[in-house]
């Protein structure tokens, strides 16, 4: 009896939606398994695993391929093309999968696609691939090397080796490849009489460190067969793993855990803020800066989270709902801006703005293929103008947290010293003391620090604080 659900079939719509129609990969999977909530743990497992595989390593892939078939990888059809490229990450990738079982899956699906003329090229080529894999020899120029081994378009290479060594740019295109745990924030103001302030100052998470909401939250996630474990950066910060469906997740649904690389945590931990203060967080969707920054105020003051559009400011409000917190709001409003009202009123504006997100390929595997150098021009201006129209915000002696998810200097450092050339007015703010010990010494000019994949314990990340005289 044929399975009413077959998980290859739902790994090619995938990426049939992010190859051909240009979605980005991990909301069409969200999608596919929130509406799949009912198949096996394993089964959305292999979903997940295909499709992330495929899209990671496609050039790969394709370049495997086109030492294989007779028909150009470029120049097959959508579908083939798609059908082969997750066949041969299976052969690959997956050792549990059987070379036979991945072909025999390929040519079945090529047909009930409407493709039964191909199944003996799809056939052929898949065979031909298992049988020469291990023989497949890659370029001996050492940039198309890195480009084919790890998947990763020259162009992106060649910006890298620009700014970093390559031994770095080595361990960065790893980690991007590693399996790795989830990063959650616990939640840390809803205990009566919690010391916030004792909590941001203790930077190592010894167990006497960690606060008890988030002590109660290990043991409740344990007791359901999710393994914890403590990150070394924040004490409220851990990674799990073996979870299946997060929205099936009591404490999450309740609001107690919140699902944030470290990277992002750091920037309102390097904003040190004080009870009572007004926060504008001018880029702020999905949310997770601004929750975690009212958690900080302890209840006290106001963060406005902003956004561009309704969507983004809907899932803004998810957050804050989740939260219960009530000294935090969601607001639409476009950054680019100056909001009249706004001058001179805020003590923290965090702008963490749009980017490149060179520095979260690892998470957004299809991210790699959309952006071009051209693109990464056009966001450096854009993130000028956002920081030209949101700098007013900030009250003398207030701070501007200014933020992005990648490891592209023209976005970071290059923009900081743009803006502070631009604006007299402020200067680096030195954050060593707001960041655990292993961190201070990367700390560049005392106010911005780098994080990069595969060196730090973190996303590829950038945050400078700067300070209004």
């Amino acid at each position: 009896m044929a399975k009413p659900v077959n998980e290859r079939e739902l790994v090619l719509g995938i990426l049939m939606e992010v190859t051909e129609k240009g979605q980005y990969s991990h909301i069409v999977l969200r999608e596919v398994l929130d509406k799949y909530q009912y198949l096996d743990k394993k089964e959305r497992a292999f979903i997940t695993r295909v499709t992330e595989g495929t899209l990671e390593h496609m050039i790969e892939l394709d370049y495997i391929l086109d030492r294989f078939s007779k028909v150009k990888v470029k120049k097959m059809k959508p579908v083939i093309r798609n059908i082969l490229r997750s066949a041969v990450y299976q052969f690959k990738y997956m050792d549990t999968v059987p070379d036979s079982a991945a072909c025999n899956e390929a040519v079945k699906l090529a047909v009930k696609k409407g493709f039964s003329g191909l199944r003996g090229f799809v056939n052929g080529v898949l065979r031909s691939t298992a049988a020469g894999l291990d023989g497949v020899e890659y370029p001996r120029d050492s940039a198309k090397r890195l480009s084919v081994q790890y998947s990763m378009p020259h162009w992106i290479l060649e910006l890298w080796l620009k700014s970093y060594d390559r031994q770095t740019v080595e361990r960065m295109l790893q980690d991007f490849q590693k399996e790795k745990p989830l990063t959650i924030r616990s939640r840390i103001l809803q205990e009566p009489g919690t010391d916030l302030q004792k909590i941001r100052s203790s930077k190592k998470p010894e167990p006497e460190r960690i606060p008890a909401e988030a002590e109660s939250l290990c043991r409740e996630l344990k007791s359901e067969g999710i393994c914890v474990t403590p990150h070394p950066y924040l004490p409220y910060a851990f990674y799990i793993s073996g979870q299946d469906y997060l929205g099936g997740i009591k404490s999450f649904q309740e609001g107690r855990f919140s699902v944030q690389d470290v990277s992002s945590m750091l920037v309102c931990e390097a904003a040190a803020p004080i009870p009572g203060s007004t926060v504008i967080d001018v880029c702020a969707a999905p949310g997770g800066k601004a929750v975690h920054m009212a958690e900080l105020l302890g209840g006290t003051g106001m963060v406005e989270a902003r956004d561009l559009t309704a969507y983004k400011v809907g899932l803004i409000q998810e957050n804050i709902d989740r939260s219960g917190l009530a000294n935090i709001r969601a607001v639409q409003m476009d950054a680019r801006e100056t909001d009249a009202a706004s001058v001179g009123k805020a003590d923290i504006v965090l702008a963490d703005l749009p980017c490149s997100g060179l520095g979260v390929l690892g998470k957004k595997t299809d991210l790699k293929y959309k952006t071009s150098a051209e693109s990464i021009s056009s966001l450096v201006m854009l993130q000028r103008e956002i920081l030209s129209a949101v700098k007013d915000y900030v009250k003398p002696g207030g701070t501007l947290m200014y933020s992005t998810c990648t490891v592209n200097p023209a976005e970071n450092l290059d923009n900081v010293h743009w803006f502070l050339e631009q604006n007299p007015e402020f200067s680096m703010r030195d954050i060593r003391e707001n960041l655990c010990e292993e961190l201070r010494g990367d700390v560049q000019e005392k106010g911005c620090l780098q994080l990069l994949p595969g060196i730090h314990k973190s996303d590829g990340f950038f945050l400078a604080c700067m300070q209004k005289n």
